[in-house]
């Protein structure tokens, strides 16, 4: 057995933590320490009285025991993976960052990765992944870093431009979405069944903004299906994990209908859900108003309803550490601890995750945060060189990816010049004159004021 010792940075997560430990219980061949770090110590607690009882189950096959740790560096030290999934600020930022560009007619569907809610949650989070890489710089220089955060690209970016020998990549689920809408196609046209881990997909491009230029199963070309699937359900919608209209009562379904709309129009299938994709294009494409997304059957995530969910999941939460309600053993579906599995040497995986730019993403700068298949095994993580994108869309990729490396090296310098350039630059900013995207970007940083402070004059 590999014994291991995995660093949790979030490690008071109500969402990853416990699916990361459900998967952790059930990996055959590793075993070790997982030290939970999370500024708020008592959700930490939680989380290790939850992983205690899932390791008592039967079903659980690996053996690891949970700490948790008052600092960082504790964490951190001797540690040989380390995972990251933090909230960067509160609610209370997330809702200025979502909600006051409302007032200007910007609308975000999520509002954590690019248009103004990005960039401003860019500038609170690039800054502490700064520390993050000094630290592990300091305790465990040889680690792997698996990030979870949002933006993922401005997260990554970070912790190379601090530390450039640090072994790092970010992890995102929205390619697997896309390559289960895959198989529903294939089943919808063919009658065939598959499951997405058995199907090949060319993934490249930029976080939550990937595309897909090829997609087999055996001897199906999946991409020449979806023109005959679009015509039964391009009006309707068609969603993989759910009835059609799931998005009507559900603010993370989508009816797939932009995806489907960028194919017909640019040859390649966009590879993330439609409440992120929208956020990468013009607002009056598909984002001009809340009935302009329900028209393209996705609704827009209210932070309140966040706040709801949250509070939610901590009670869920406190029963299942407490012993009240029953805790249960099943796989989550996620690729977090395959991909550790096979840098210990257990297996070989292909799965897509963001890293620099060393060539495997034609059409885009080198050093460039971009998200491509990679080959996992036995300490190494290999870029695949991805086919080059349609003109169109590596147009739109190109666009976003040279926000995304001024609105990072401007955060870097603490050059609020620049910021404000990236800022203006989005999207989904491209109807505001300069003088109200000024306004909007003042407004913004003076609602999240306690956040940037520390940062920024």
């Amino acid at each position: 057995m590999k014994i291991i010792k995995i660093a949790y940075i979030g490690g008071g997560s109500r969402l990853w933590a416990q699916s990361f430990m459900r998967d952790l219980a059930l990996a055959e061949g590793i075993g070790g320490e997982v030290a939970l770090y999370d500024i708020d110590i008592p959700a930490a607690r939680r989380n290790q009285q939850i992983a205690c009882r899932l390791q008592a189950l039967p079903q659980a096959v690996s053996r690891f025991t949970y700490t948790v740790a008052t600092s960082l560096d504790q964490a951190l030290i001797g540690a040989d993976f380390v995972l990251i999934s933090i909230l960067p600020g509160t609610f209370r930022e997330m809702d200025s960052d979502v909600h006051a560009p409302e007032s200007f007619g910007i609308y975000q569907s999520v509002g954590d990765t690019v248009g103004p809610g990005g960039v401003l949650r860019a500038m609170r989070t690039v800054p502490i992944y700064e520390g993050f890489a000094r630290a592990i710089r300091r305790c465990c220089p040889e680690a792997w870093v698996l990030n979870l955060t949002n933006p993922m690209s401005a997260c990554v970016k970070a912790l190379y431009d601090t530390f450039p020998r640090i072994k790092a990549f970010g992890c995102c689920h929205e390619v697997f979405h896309t390559q289960d809408f895959l198989c529903c196609v294939l089943r919808e046209m063919t009658g065939v069944q598959a499951q997405r881990r058995d199907i090949y997909t060319d993934a490249s491009g930029i976080n939550h903004f990937t595309w897909m230029t090829e997609a087999r199963y055996q001897e199906y070309d999946l991409l020449s299906l979806l023109p005959g699937f679009m015509e039964k359900y391009f009006e309707t919608g068609y969603y993989e994990h759910g009835p059609a209209d799931q998005w009507e009562h559900d603010y993370f379904a989508y009816g797939n209908r932009v995806k489907m709309d960028l194919f017909r129009r640019y040859g390649a299938l966009a590879a993330a859900g439609d409440r992120h994709l929208a956020e990468f294009l013009p607002g009056a494409w598909y984002l001009a108003s809340p009935e302009t997304a329900h028209s393209w059957h996705f609704s827009l995530t209210p932070v309140s309803y966040r706040e709801q969910n949250q509070a939610k999941k901590e009670a869920e939460a406190a029963a299942m550490a407490s012993g009240a309600v029953p805790v249960t053993l099943a796989p989550s579906g996620e690729e977090l601890v395959r991909l550790l599995r096979a840098l210990c040497g257990l297996d070989m995986v292909v799965s897509n995750v963001n890293l620099p730019n060393a060539g495997q993403m034609p059409g885009l700068p080198l050093g460039s945060i971009v998200e491509t298949n990679c080959v996992f095994t036995n300490g190494l993580v290999k870029p695949v060189v991805a086919k080059p994108l349609p003109a169109g869309a590596l147009a739109l990729v190109q666009r976003n990816c040279a926000n995304i490396d001024l609105l990072c090296d401007s955060i870097k310098q603490r050059d609020l010049n620049g910021i404000f350039a990236a800022f203006a630059a989005q999207p989904l900013c491209d109807g505001l004159s300069l003088r109200d995207a000024r306004t909007l970007f003042d407004t913004m940083c003076r609602n999240t004021e306690a956040c940037l402070a520390p940062y920024f004059h």
